[in-house]
């Protein structure tokens, strides 16, 4: 697999990327102003950074408790056998369970950690026993429940070197 490479930004990617990230719904011209450009130029650069894949993508940012969804756990995943077989096949799986935020292979005593978002208590249980358990390549989960949250952000720490 190959990695890619670093791109190269400079001051005025920076920080039109700093405003897209706090808010990419406002108007070229609106961000262009924030960034001290005009709107071309600033245009130019956004689809530059798009092609180039430094912006993936661009949502809307939901609130999940306003939609029911009250219940926030990370889960410690631990392969029977963490083979490239079963971690591709663990990849594959998760990548279509939507209760499953993020999902990052790590080092030390587990293979992985998900972050789990729900209705509830019960719905967590069901995840667990109905997706996660049911699989045989699944050893181990130890799950964590979020009591509160201290700081929620998309935004990357993008800055001038």
């Amino acid at each position: 697999m190959a990695r890619s490479a670093r791109i190269s930004l400079d001051a005025g990617d920076i920080r039109i990327l700093r405003e897209l990230q706090r808010d990419a719904s406002r108007p070229v011209a609106e961000i262009a102003k924030a960034v001290g450009m005009s709107q071309t130029p600033c245009w130019r650069r956004i689809k530059r950074l798009k092609d180039a894949g430094v912006i993936r993508q661009t949502v809307a940012l939901l609130d999940r408790r306003l939609l029911g969804l009250d219940f926030v756990a990370y889960a410690f995943v631990k392969l029977a056998l963490p083979s490239r077989a079963n971690m591709e096949a663990f990849d594959r799986l998760v990548a279509t369970w939507p209760e499953v935020l993020f999902c990052e292979r790590v080092t030390g005593a587990v293979d992985y950690l998900i972050k789990v978002v729900v209705e509830d208590m019960s719905a967590y249980d069901e995840f667990l026993r109905y997706r996660l358990l049911d699989q045989e390549m699944v050893s181990d989960v130890q799950s964590r429940i979020v009591i509160a949250t201290s700081k929620d952000t998309t935004e990357l720490p993008v800055w001038d070197d």
